[in-house]
């Protein structure tokens, strides 16, 4: 299927539209304007050697010259390697061998990181500054006005061809690289638009780090295609979003859990006005129940959905009719995604009943780059075995209860971590909590909570048990707790259950 340069199109369609607020360097970015940069990029990149099908590899902070980069490689036919900056340089050398890139653009803070990163990359025959993220000045990305703002003479893009190598969390190991291509982005679009109701009136904060395909794609690649406006940050920043919600009037808002507790721990949340958001949405991560109640105090139909590299990000939408109807839940598959729930034998689930998600559609993946093994693992027929378990009621609606491989068996029943950390967050005291299993003589395997308080609060270990009894069967508790200041996370924000493991996985470290 050809693509063709869609953003060249939204340019023509609508050249004087503000498509980003660029609260990095101060300023509005028309359409028309950020078509004319990505189209200099594209003829800069060119002129260092970027062909077809080739990675450019970005290492930077949020910022419109990131934006311009990912539009340029769409142009030319080559691929971005989003650079998760929150990795070490053993796991960012890792994946720059991996997809081997011919050029890395960086951000004048990593310019140490990718100085490293060179001396094992022979692949890269280009490093190039792209400033501080405000303007580009002072760096060599200044070199693209010396190139026209006409679209470079390209071969068509079909639908098949990558455009992104958006690489996995790598919360279970080395990360996997997860190719995108025009294809999978432009059904996420479709999905998007159909199902969520994107307009082109719609404005969305833009801080989630586009490293990450929700930072491209839950709303930033469809709001493009439909003419609307992306508010660019740097950064989370709980101050920046309550301030642009009284100055801007935003009417989108994705984030993850971590971000909301953020901001309903924030001085100025409970006198924020959340009226002008048509959609407030989490994801990444299971958000805990006190943050949507919060958020339903304030009359906002807050709700989660859920998304993984592989597959759009956006795949299910719950109505604002339905949100306090089915908690918890997030909702009916979007227009061209199918689901199946299946029990180990692959067999379709009766409702009710937990079995792994599979997910088949146009913005499934085709395959982990130069991973065959691990690609043959997970798509079989054309099916995406997700690994996270989900059961769906009779009218259809699906409840994510966990990861496949965070569910242990305790004295023959199924305990998953997800429903008894949602229990341990509805004690008023608890700030962060996860659950992991742990070896036992008598039942083969028990639940440990790790929990961080709130400032302030004081909870024992036999006090937070008995809450719990109240509220989940005495099968599912946990037989310990071991309290932490904070959660370690992976550097998308999600808790690290594998740190976690390490430290706490074993009798020696109950306390």
């Amino acid at each position: 299927m050809f693509v063709g340069d869609w953003l060249a199109r939204r340019a023509q369609l609508t050249p004087d539209k503000v498509a980003v607020v660029d609260t990095v360097a101060g300023r509005d970015v028309t359409y028309a304007a950020w078509n004319a940069q990505a189209n200099r990029s594209a003829h800069w990149l060119r002129a260092l050697g970027v062909e077809r099908g080739d990675r450019v590899a970005v290492l930077a902070m949020n910022s419109m010259v990131y934006l311009e980069i990912w539009f340029a490689c769409a142009k030319l036919g080559a691929v971005l390697q989003n650079l998760n900056w929150r990795l070490n340089k053993a796991e960012l050398a890792a994946i720059v061998a991996d997809a081997a890139p011919r050029a890395l653009l960086y951000g004048r803070e990593f310019a140490a990181t990718a100085a490293a990163l060179r001396a094992t990359a022979p692949s890269l025959r280009h490093m190039v500054s792209i400033g501080d993220g405000a303007s580009g000045a002072g760096s060599c990305l200044a070199e693209r006005e010396a190139f026209p703002a006409t679209a470079p003479v390209a071969a068509p893009v079909h639908a098949d061809e990558p455009w992104v190598i958006c690489y996995t969390g790598g919360s279970t190991g080395l990360p996997k690289g997860a190719i995108l291509t025009h294809g999978n982005v432009l059904a996420n679009i479709a999905n998007t638009v159909a199902g969520w109701g994107v307009r082109a009136d719609d404005v969305a904060v833009l801080n989630a780090p586009l490293f990450h395909t929700g930072g491209l794609n839950v709303f930033t690649a469809p709001l493009a295609y439909v003419g609307g406006t992306s508010i660019l940050c740097r950064h989370f920043d709980a101050d920046q979003i309550f301030d642009l919600l009284a100055e801007r009037r935003f009417t989108l808002l994705f984030g993850v859990p971590t971000m909301y507790v953020m901001l309903q721990r924030h001085p100025r949340w409970a006198r924020a006005d959340f009226s002008p958001c048509r959609i407030v949405i989490s994801g990444g991560a299971p958000c805990p129940p006190p943050v949507y109640e919060r958020f339903w105090a304030k009359g906002v139909p807050f709700k989660s959905g859920y998304g993984l590299t592989e597959a759009g990000p956006n795949n299910f939408w719950l109505p604002d009719t339905d949100v306090q109807r089915k908690p918890g839940a997030v909702g009916l598959p979007l227009p061209h995604v199918e689901i199946r729930i299946v029990d180990e034998q692959g067999q379709p689930c009766a409702p009710g009943e937990v079995g792994e998600l599979w997910i088949r559609g146009p913005h499934v993946t085709p395959g982990y780059w130069n991973n065959p093994a691990a690609t043959e693992a997970v798509l079989v027929d054309g099916w995406l075995h997700t690994g996270d378990l989900a059961h769906g009621d009779r009218e259809g609606y699906v409840t994510i209860v966990g990861r496949r491989k965070e569910m242990f068996i305790s004295g023959g029943e199924n305990i998953y971590p997800a429903e008894v950390e949602n229990a341990l967050y509805s004690h008023p005291a608890v700030a962060e909590a996860a659950v992991i299993a742990v070896a036992d003589a008598v039942w083969g395997e028990v639940g440990r909570a790790v929990v961080a308080l709130h400032a302030g609060a004081d909870l024992s270990e036999q006090q937070l048990l008995a809450f719990l009894g109240e509220r989940i069967g005495r099968y599912k508790q946990p037989r310990s707790i071991v309290f932490v200041e904070a959660l370690p996370r992976t550097g998308t924000g999600k808790i690290d259950k594998l740190r976690l493991a390490l430290l706490y996985g074993t009798a020696e470290s109950a306390t």
